[in-house]
C-alpha cells in the first residue's frame, strides 16, 4: 500500500497528467476511489492486526495468524508478551538496541513492554502470533528476548492453532492448548540462537557497517578497514567495543553467518556457493562456523527446511 505522502503525489501527478492529455474526469475519480479504498483497508488491517485488539482482554491469550501483507509494521509494543513464528521467508525484528534475524521454522520471544518493529523479507512470510499475559513468578526464560528453533513438537502445536484467531479466553480448550504451548518453552528451548546484531549509535560506525554489509562476498581484514576509514587498529577496536559490546571479527561473522542462512533459505545456492557469497574460501571453515552458531552443518539445517516442508 502506498503511504499518504506517496499517495498525494501520484493523485497529483495524475490530475495534471489528465489535464494536459484531457483524461476524463471519470478516469481520474475512478483512480481516487481505488486510491482511498486501498487506504482504508490498509488501516484496518493494521488496527486488527496489532495495535487494538491485543490487550483488549488482559487475561485472554490472543491469537493471530497471517499472510504477510505488508513489508513494515511500525515500532510498537503491547502489556502482552508475544510469541513471533514465521514460514515462508526470513523476518527482522528490531528493537531498542538489537536487530533480530529471524529465519523461516524458529520462532522470536518479545518479553511484554519491549518496543519493536517488524520487516518481513517479502510478502509471502506467514506469521503466527500468540500473545500471552505476564503472570506472576514467571521462569526467566519469559523475561528475555530470543530466538529458537522449533521442533517437531513445537511444530505440531503451532499447526494445531492454525484456525485461530483472536481472544482465548480462559477456561476454554484453545487457552489450555495455548498456554501448554508457553508452558513448555523453558524445556524445550534451551539453546537462545546469536542471530541478532546491535544498533550502531556512532554514525563513524554506521559507514564502516554499511561497508561491511556491501562486501560481505570478499575477505575484508580488520587493518585494511581501519586503514580505509583513517583509523589505527586499536582505536577502531575501541570503537566497536564501546558502541556495540563485541569487535569486528565478532559482527562480521555474525552478519556473514545470518546472510548464509538467507543464501540457503532461498535455495538457489549450493553450500560452496553459499560459503564464496559470504566469504568463505573454505568449506569446512564456513561449515565449522555455521555450526557453531546453529548447531547444525549448512547441508543438515538445508535438509531439515526440506523435511518440515515435505520436500
Amino acid at each position: 500500500m502506498f503511504s499518504k505522502k506517496h499517495t498525494l503525489k501520484i493523485l497529483a501527478f495524475f490530475a495534471v497528467k489528465s489535464t494536459l492529455f484531457y483524461i476524463p474526469n471519470y478516469l481520474f475519480f475512478l483512480y481516487l476511489y481505488v486510491i482511498i479504498i486501498s487506504m482504508e483497508h490498509s488501516g484496518q488491517k493494521l488496527d486488527r492486526y496489532y495495535i487494538k485488539k491485543v490487550d483488549a482482554d488482559k487475561k485472554s491469550i490472543y491469537c493471530h495468524h497471517d499472510l504477510m501483507g505488508e513489508l513494515f509494521v511500525p515500532t510498537h509494543k503491547h502489556n502482552k508478551a508475544q510469541l513471533l513464528y514465521a514460514e515462508g521467508d526470513v523476518v527482522f525484528v528490531t528493537t531498542e538496541t538489537k536487530t533480530y534475524f529471524l529465519p523461516a521454522r524458529h520462532f522470536i520471544w518479545i518479553p511484554s513492554g519491549v518496543s519493536h518493529s517488524i520487516e518481513p523479507k517479502s510478502e509471502s512470510v506467514t506469521m503466527r502470533n500468540l500473545y500471552f499475559p505476564v503472570e506472576k513468578d514467571e521462569d526467566l526464560f519469559y523475561k528475555n528476548e530470543g530466538i529458537y528453533p522449533v521442533n517437531n513438537l513445537l511444530l505440531q502445536m503451532m499447526l494445531f492453532t492454525n484456525r485461530w484467531n483472536g481472544d482465548l479466553k480462559k477456561g476454554s480448550p484453545n487457552f489450555a492448548i495455548a498456554k501448554a504451548i508457553k508452558a513448555i518453552l523453558p524445556q524445550i528451548c534451551l539453546t537462545n540462537l546469536p542471530l541478532e546484531l546491535p544498533q550502531p549509535k556512532d554514525p563513524r560506525l554506521s559507514k564502516i557497517l554499511r561497508h561491511v554489509e556491501n562486501n560481505l562476498g570478499e575477505t575484508i581484514l580488520f587493518s585494511e578497514v581501519a586503514h580505509e576509514f583513517g583509523y589505527s587498529e586499536r582505536s577502531l577496536y575501541r570503537l566497536f567495543q564501546k558502541d556495540l559490546n563485541m569487535s569486528f571479527i565478532q559482527y562480521y561473522t555474525i552478519r556473514r553467518i545470518l546472510k548464509a542462512i538467507e543464501l540457503l533459505l532461498e535455495r538457489k545456492l549450493s553450500v560452496k556457493e553459499v560459503a564464496l557469497e559470504v566469504g568463505y574460501n573454505s568449506v569446512p571453515t564456513f561449515s565449522n562456523t555455521f555450526f557453531k552458531f546453529l548447531g547444525q552443518r549448512p547441508s543438515d539445517y538445508l535438509n531439515r527446511e526440506e523435511i518440515l516442508e515435505g520436500k
